[in-house]
């Protein structure tokens, strides 16, 4: 090979390298030259598990006839408020281990694996025995997911509505940085006490259609970092590790120096 070459061999391999590492920041990517389309829905109903905290409400036009059927209204006694005029607030119901809740009348009621609609037609009905027309609300209020990794805020996130997907969650932790993986977002997720896992590539337009897709109370979702992020990391734990060693060295060297001339000048 001729001497001149090797310095063009040089600037391609260097190229390659980095082409090598980069990484897609745009999603969708296999439907980038499709104007329209449609994609198979996936359903986001949430199901109700043990630990779940509900707000349930019962109201009629005869406001005294459901009295009964709701928790008495209580002031947060919390350290921030203990200081401060604070409003009444309803109770709300926490599901047991056995997936059950104490309700007020009606007592002991199975929820667990229940959307909320089902339960709220369950108290309805049973409601509906002794008051005319009752109106039912049910809310889960400790719908939170978890965002961590490659994102430009991480942390946990709290949803107020059941409809929420993934691109929710990551739109809320301010989106990717320009380091986080795409294609291989990982999804923990606990059913039935048993903690499970996906992988889950945004860059695959069917992802809309994934069982994943709609996210679940106490989801975590963690964004792995590009291969560029770790070889920095893994680089400037190094350079720190030298950098350590160079100042212990060199704080050494200069005690016994010190020790040094301070023999020479007593001698």
């Amino acid at each position: 090979m001729k001497l001149y070459l090797l310095p063009f061999l040089c600037i391609i391999i260097a190229l390659s390298s980095c082409s090598s590492q980069k990484n897609s920041l745009t999603y969708f990517e296999n439907i980038k030259g499709s104007q329209s389309g449609a994609f198979n829905s996936s359903d986001y109903e949430i199901k109700i598990a043990p630990d779940d905290e509900l707000l349930i409400t019962v109201t009629s036009l005869v406001p005294e006839a459901t009295l009964a059927f709701n928790l008495p209204l209580v002031n947060p006694a919390m350290m921030e408020t203990l200081t401060s005029q604070s409003q009444p607030q309803q109770q709300t119901y926490r599901v047991d281990r056995e997936g059950n809740l104490e309700f007020p009348v009606l007592g002991k009621i199975h929820v667990e694996g229940l959307s909320t609609d089902k339960i709220k037609e369950i108290l309805k009905t049973k409601i509906t025995e002794t008051v005319e027309s009752p109106i039912v609300r049910v809310e889960l209020v400790n719908f939170r997911v978890n965002v961590l990794g490659e994102v430009k805020v991480p942390g946990a996130v709290n949803v107020s509505r059941q409809r929420f997907s993934i691109f929710d969650a990551l739109a809320q932790a301010g989106d990717l940085t320009e380091f986080g993986l795409r294609e291989n977002i990982l999804l923990i997720r606990e059913q039935n006490g048993q903690k499970t896992y996906n992988r889950i590539n945004l860059n695959d337009a069917n992802v809309v259609s994934s069982p994943y897709y709609y996210l679940q109370q106490n989801d975590v979702i963690y964004v792995e970092p590009n291969r560029i992020k770790k070889d920095n990391s893994k680089y400037n734990q190094n350079n720190a590790f030298k950098l350590s060693v160079v100042a212990t060295v060199v704080s050494a060297i200069s005690v016994i120096a010190s020790l040094v001339i301070a023999l020479a000048i007593k001698n």
